[in-house]
Order: structure tokens, then C-alpha cells, then sequence
């Protein structure tokens, strides 16, 4: 293992401080327990946005924390979610008075932790609604999940909802765009290589010189397909088609009533993709992969959905949800309306992730 570190247990200190250097123009690192907030308090009025997960998947959600995104990031350990406190704590710190929503990758750990401490906060006053995303169309559950896992739609959904929360909306009006987001988003990733988590020091899974594995997480998951290595253009018709085709996914997610004081059971449902959609697509690296064998990827994207009778109206292209060193790309469709592309196009200042102003 050769990775750019002092000792394991350092890493997410050393980072944050490095973070906190590079970006104190920007944001504020507080290191007891780890979060990330905006160099300036929430506005009144203000609806904050919090965010979170493992570290390891740089920039995000530290590096979204910004006017037109997050208000605060909360870090784990790499590749572990968050403790609640760190969460609860991030919600007080930024929460203006006028609540907070929680933007929560559908992993285990992630969600039920959210759910902690979106009790701990609402105990204490504040208003609070964790919203779920879940737009990995490779696998409906795994080691890490119950049902799809949240990937690319998560950087898409801090934008957007971000812009909107710049604007004015409710946590209601936010809650509501913010699920709708999801509903259109979808994604599908692959890798050519695994990752090495610097405590273990490892491959997370093995795979040879002339093998690709189709369907992987961002924590190193090996996919649902191992398969010989194809060209570029074989492995991206292929990622965009399965995109394309996902049918309608129906899935429970749980939901805070504040009418009735509880968690209840909503049942969520995405629409497919159909031709004469227009979409914001986003090619990720998911970490190894240079930027210029991306554009291989989306100049074949793009012929497939020309072809497909669909039209890219926006698009986001580089590494912003990444898995260690890991090789490989994620392919994300976001299907867009007025609303969407209008907080899409809303300026934007963070340490990774800027529009002007």
C-alpha cells in the first residue's frame, strides 16, 4: 500500500486541517466531534442543508459546503457513517430557526444514524426532515443497504436543493424537490480496479489485469457482473442503456410526520426515462480515472441518448464522488424539468464545486 498519509488513525484530522487551511475563506472545521460548516452563520429565514457519510469519497460532502450548496458536512472515519452526535451537533450549529434537511445516502449505517439524531435534534427544538437517496439501479440490496444505494444523485441533489434553499424555500417546498430529485435521478457504476482503505491496507476485492466488475459502490463493493475488459464504448452503451431501460422502482422509505410526531412508511416510486426527456448527465470518476478518459465516456453517452431521443441539456464531469484510488466510472441521468435546471444554473461558491456568481 502506498497512499500520501502519516498513520491511519490521523487521517481524518490531518485532512480536516489541511481542508480548513486551504478553505478557511469558505468554511469552518470543527473538530470536536467532526463537521464542516459555512465560514458564516446560516441566515435567518434559512433552511440548512446538512449532509454526510464516510470520509474516503472526497470532494464530497465536505467539499460542497458553500453558499448554493451545504450548510454542513459531517465526515466519518473512511468508509463509516457518521456518528449521530456529529450529526446533531452540525444541525445545531447551523440551524437558523427555520429547520433543517438531512440529504442521507441510503446506506445502513447512514440512515439509521440520521435517524438518531434527527430525534436528538427535534427533541431540542429544531425542525428536522431526512430525505433518502437511493438511485443505484445495480443492486436492490446489499452488504451495505436495504434497497439501491446512494450514489451520483446525492452531488446533483446538493446543488439543486442548495440553490433552492438559497431562494427561500420551506423545508416543506425543500423536502418536496428534494424527493422529486431522486425520483428522477439514476445511476450505474463500474470499476477496473478496487480500492485499498488505508486501516486495512488491502484490496476490497481482487481483480485481474483483464477483468472489469460492472455494478460497484462507492465503498469498494465488488459489483453484481465480473466480466472481460471491453473498450470504452462497449462499457458505456452498456451503463446507459441499463439506465435507460430501469423500469418504474417502488420502494417504502421513512419519512418524518410532524402532524402525527413520528417516522412513518411512504411509498416512493420513480419515473422511468422515455424519449424526448431532457437531462442534466454527469460523468464521475471514482477516483483513478483521469478526466480525459471521462470525456471518452461521454462523447459515447451522449451518441446513446441522441440516439434514444434524448436530449443533454447540462452536465457535470470530473471526480466529485469518489472511492479511494479506485479505477473506474459512474455514469448519473438526471431527468430534468424548469424548476431542476433553474436551481441547476443558481450560482454557487464551495471548495470544490463552483457557478458564478
Amino acid at each position: 500500500m502506498k497512499k500520501l498519509i502519516n498513520h491511519p488513525d490521523n487521517i481524518i484530522r490531518e485532512q480536516l486541517e489541511g481542508m480548513q487551511l486551504a478553505h478557511g475563506d469558505l468554511i469552518k472545521v470543527n473538530y470536536e466531534p467532526y463537521y464542516i460548516t459555512r465560514k458564516e452563520a446560516t441566515p435567518e429565514g434559512k433552511v440548512a442543508l446538512v449532509s454526510g457519510g464516510g470520509s474516503g469519497h472526497e470532494p464530497m460532502h465536505g467539499g460542497f459546503v458553500g453558499k448554493g450548496m451545504l450548510d454542513a458536512a459531517c465526515p466519518g472515519e473512511v468508509f463509516t457513517s457518521p456518528t449521530p452526535d456529529q450529526m446533531f451537533e452540525a444541525a445545531k450549529a447551523v440551524d437558523s430557526g427555520s429547520g433543517v434537511l438531512n440529504i442521507v445516502k441510503n446506506y445502513t449505517g447512514d440512515v439509521m444514524n440520521f435517524e438518531m439524531a434527527a430525534d436528538m435534534a427535534m427533541a431540542e427544538g429544531i425542525k428536522v426532515q431526512n430525505i433518502i437517496v437511493d438511485d443505484d439501479i445495480a443492486v436492490k440490496d446489499s452488504l451495505y443497504t436495504a434497497g439501491r444505494r446512494g450514489v451520483g444523485t446525492t452531488v446533483l441533489i446538493e446543488k439543486i436543493c442548495g440553490g433552492a434553499a438559497e431562494d427561500g424555500y420551506d423545508l416543506k417546498k425543500l423536502s418536496d424537490l428534494c424527493k422529486k430529485v431522486n425520483r428522477y435521478g439514476r445511476s450505474m457504476g463500474m470499476a477496473l480496479t478496487s480500492c485499498i482503505t488505508p486501516a486495512n491496507g488491502s484490496p476490497s476485492f481482487e481483480i485481474s489485469d483483464d477483468e472489469m466488475e460492472i455494478g460497484i459502490g462507492i465503498h469498494g463493493e465488488p459489483g453484481i457482473e465480473r466480466d472481460k475488459l471491453k473498450s470504452v464504448d462497449e462499457i458505456t452503451e452498456m451503463m446507459t442503456n441499463s439506465i435507460l431501460d430501469d423500469p418504474a422502482y417502488h420502494r417504502v422509505l421513512k419519512e418524518w410526520d410532524a402532524g402525527k410526531n413520528q417516522w412513518v412508511d411512504v411509498e416512493v416510486v420513480d419515473d422511468p426515462f422515455k424519449k424526448g426527456d431532457q437531462v442534466i448527465a454527469f460523468v464521475n470518476s471514482m477516483g483513478g480515472t483521469p478526466v480525459s478518459e471521462l470525456y471518452g465516456v461521454y462523447r459515447k453517452m451522449a451518441h446513446v441518448l441522441e440516439k434514444r431521443g434524448i436530449k443533454v441539456v447540462r452536465n457535470l464531469i470530473g471526480p466529485f464522488i469518489t472511492s479511494l484510488e479506485m479505477q473506474g466510472c459512474s455514469i448519473t441521468l438526471l431527468k430534468a424539468d424548469d424548476e431542476i435546471l433553474k436551481y441547476w444554473d443558481a450560482p454557487a461558491l464551495t471548495p470544490a464545486l463552483r457557478k458564478k456568481m
